[in-house]
Formats: structure tokens, sequence, C-alpha cells
């Protein structure tokens, strides 16, 4: 059984919308720019993707201030009978913050199962409801076990949701790591220093072709493979060997049905991290032994938007194949060694027949691979 997403959308730093975040990307400008939302002046950086419509510590959460402005827009496309499938790494931690800072509210009103609710009622969907929360590959991570679910039967409709903000928890914990990039982050170049934060709500709505056929949906792509792995390595590093991202991939292989040589892109992590790039590369040189591929990251634009990073890339990775152009890698300027002839500050075309390989990795050492195919 074939699973198709049929609609989608996004906010990001480029501003509402798929198209507003493509045209960024492609124009290769950087959405990250110096942070002024709380004080940055203990930190290692200042700099962040960040939306500015959006009010810190206000009423409403950041998530659910951009979750909001996203679901205006498109509740009509939405099933009252989906299941949701929400994937976040810490939601609405601005609201403990709030809380512990200022007095104000309740710290139990910043737990996951509290924003499950507000989702809920907020999109309207009545087929049940599920968090996955898995660090920096959440949104990944949800796609595959949604697909998984629509793949065996146990539904024919989920909305997938995936958000989270830049808050000074997830800024603070960051610049503690000295993971922050001092400036916009440079995916897989030579002179890396380091990843932004950045925040982003986005949906998808997955179904199984028959019913998108039957409601004459039209179809954006296909959810064809999925792989999921843990390197047990470090508790915020990633195994230098690659070993969990290459069991990742080649399980996504073996989940679409499909040949490394079947790929003709690859949406990667690419957080600008020196060891985060190298593992990446790493992996792709070992399961592409006889070739080079094209490969890109969208985190120079956006900066690493956590647990709605995944899906986010997935729906650019999926206009990429609507438009036979891999974007360019926004930021880079030398390119590394591992990533020559692979990684590009140029838009390259590619075969109108071709797959997607979409990666992601997170602390703990979890990976997530998806292989994405054309409408």
């Amino acid at each position: 059984m074939k699973v198709v997403v049929v609609a989608s959308d996004i906010i990001t730093p480029y501003g509402m919308g798929v198209d507003a975040c493509w045209q960024g990307i492609m124009a290769n400008r950087t959405a990250v720019t110096r942070l002024t939302r709380f004080k940055t002046r203990a930190f290692h950086s200042d700099y962040a993707g960040s939306i500015e419509k959006l009010v810190y510590h206000g009423k409403y959460s950041l998530v659910m201030q951009m979750l909001t402005l996203l679901f205006n827009r498109n509740a009509e496309l939405i099933p009252r009978d989906s299941k949701l499938v929400l994937a976040t790494t810490k939601g609405e931690i601005d609201l403990l913050e709030r809380s512990i800072l200022e007095g104000i509210g309740n710290v139990a009103e910043s737990s996951l199962e509290c924003l499950l609710e507000k989702v809920v009622e907020l999109t309207g969907v009545k087929g049940g409801s599920i968090i996955v929360s898995s660090a920096c590959t959440s949104s990944a991570a949800a796609a595959a076990r949604a697909a998984a679910m629509i793949r065996r039967g146990y539904a024919e409709c989920i909305l997938l949701v995936a958000c989270d903000g830049v808050t000074e928890f997830l800024f603070s914990g960051f610049s503690s790591l000295m993971a922050l990039d001092k400036s916009p982050a440079r995916p897989f170049d030579a002179n890396r220093a380091g990843l932004n934060v950045g925040e982003a709500a986005a949906f998808a709505l997955l179904m199984s072709e028959e019913r998108a056929q039957r409601e004459h949906r039209a179809i954006l792509g296909e959810i064809a493979g999925w792989g999921l792995s843990d390197d047990a390595n470090h508790m915020t590093g990633p195994s230098r060997e690659s070993e969990g991202l290459i069991l990742a991939v080649n399980k996504a292989f073996r989940s679409a049905g499909i040949g490394q040589q079947q790929i003709g892109f690859i949406a990667a992590h690419g957080t600008g991290t020196v060891y985060n790039d190298a593992m990446e590369m790493r992996a792709f040189h070992s399961v592409f032994k006889d070739r080079k591929l094209p490969v890109y990251s969208i985190k120079g634009g956006i900066g690493h938007t956590m647990g709605a990073a995944g899906l986010v890339e997935m729906i650019i990775a999926q206009q990429a194949q609507r438009e036979n152009v891999v974007p360019p890698t926004v930021n880079l300027k030398k390119v590394d060694d591992d990533a020559n002839g692979w990684a590009s500050p140029l838009q390259q075309p590619i075969k109108c027949d071709t797959m997607a390989l979409m990666t992601n990795a997170g602390f703990s050492g979890v990976n997530t691979a998806l292989v994405l195919a054309r409408a």
C-alpha cells in the first residue's frame, strides 16, 4: 500500500508557506539573523532563525502561535476522522520559562500531553492522537511511524504535525555545549563552526493511495520507505564511524524495495557542526560507493528547527522533486573535502525518475532515513 502526501504547509523564518521558504533557499539567502527575543550576552552566539511576528512570553506559546497561523489557512483540508501524530522536542517549554521566571501560569501546562490536547482541539481531528519526541529526528521518526500505520492498515488518513520554537531554554542548552556558530551556520563548509537554533511549524496530511484517489486528492509525493536506528554512542555526539546512519539508510532502502541506484539526491540533516556533517558524509560515501550524488542542507537558511526539522525538510525535498532541481546549500562558501562533488552553493538539476533520500540525526545517536518518491 502506497503512503502519499496530499497536503502540506509550513511556517519558517522565511515566512508563511512553502513558496516563501523555497524561494529564500533557492536565492541562497539566509533568514538567520541576530536574536532580539531575549538577552544573549551570556551565550556563545546571538544568531538564530526566528519568526518576527511571534510574541515571546505572551498569552500563547510560540508553537501554538505558529500552529494557529498554519491551520487558520488550512483547516478545510483536514478530514475530521484523521489520526494525529504530533512531533516536537520541547513543545511549549516557554510556558515553563514564564512560570519560573515571572511566576505566571502553571508549570504543568508546559507538558507535551497538554500541547497534544491543544493541537487536537485546534485541528478538530477525532481519530486519536499520539506524540513522537525523539530529539532532532522527532518529525522524521513521526513520518516513519505514520507511514507504517497506513501501510499496515491501522489508519488510512493521518495528520502529521511538527513544531518547536526558539526559546532561552533551548538556546542556552546548545550554547553550553559550545555547539552554536557565532555567525549564520555553514553546513558542509570546510570552515563550519556550529549550528543555529531555528523555529518552525509544519504539517503534512498522509493518506493511503486508495483513499486519496477515492477523494480525488492531488498527490504531492510519496513516503516510499523508512529506517530508524540508534548509535548508542554518546549522549549528544554522533558515532564517528556512522554505522547507525548507514543502518537506518539501508533499512529505508529495504522498506522501499529499492537499491541505492534509484536515489537521485540527498536532503541531509546538515547542521553545520563539525561532527554531524562529517558523520553524514562518511555514511553517504559508504552507501553510495561508486558515485557522488547532489547533497544539500537547508539549515543555513532557517537554522536547526529541532523537532520540526525533518518534516520541513521532507516538504522542501518533495518541492525539489516537483521542480526537478536540487536547492543550493545556503551559506556554503568553501566545500569541505569530504563533501566535494556532493554539496554545492549552486542549484543542481536532477533526473525526473529518481527518488530522494532524507536523513536526520539527534542526541543519543538516534537516526532516521526516509525514501521519498515522486507523485
